[in-house]
């Protein structure tokens, strides 16, 4: 199989990549552009791990092919942090402990940015909803649970809004 020009926006950075027209999302990522964030946890859609914004809705991105994202726009976690400072959900993820390997962190604050996006002041059961297809061996959910409400909380308060309620 030939390689085709893929371009696209990826973290507000229009590129262009040469890939194989069967490669994944997640290989054009990782393997043509270096953004090592985004996990390979199983390539078939089922642990959340590869989880990266498209057009503005959280995808895995072992289950898009390269030549899908023509034209559109993609945001990894790389993408999250702006102008050096991490991004809320970033920093809280950190502050309530909410990983431990860290392997399904970048997939699960994807997931968790796309709710927030969304919705500001998300209850308990839409941020499990958001995070249902991000499989996590080493944590029970609650610390990733408090990290989305405190971020949210501190998005609202940025916005003007309650902060704290």
């Amino acid at each position: 199989m030939g390689e085709m020009n893929i371009e696209f926006n990826v973290n507000g950075k229009q590129v262009r990549v040469s890939a194989e027209p069967n490669k994944t999302l997640l290989y054009v990522l990782r393997g043509n552009l270096g953004l090592t964030g985004t996990k390979d946890g199983c390539s078939s859609g089922d642990c959340g791990a590869c989880v990266v914004m498209l057009d503005g809705r959280p995808v895995n991105s072992c289950m898009v092919l390269g030549p899908q994202v023509e034209g559109s726009s993609v945001v990894t976690i790389e993408g999250l942090a702006s102008n050096g400072e991490l991004h809320p959900l970033q920093r809280t993820f950190g502050e309530t402990w909410a990983f431990q390997c860290g392997f399904c962190t970048p997939g699960m604050l994807v997931s968790c940015y796309a709710l927030l996006e969304l919705n500001d002041h998300p209850s308990r059961e839409e941020i499990l909803t958001a995070i249902a297809g991000n499989f996590c061996r080493c944590t029970g959910y609650q610390a990733v649970i408090k990290a989305v409400e405190q971020a949210a909380a501190e998005l609202r308060a940025a916005k003007g809004g309650a902060g704290n309620d």
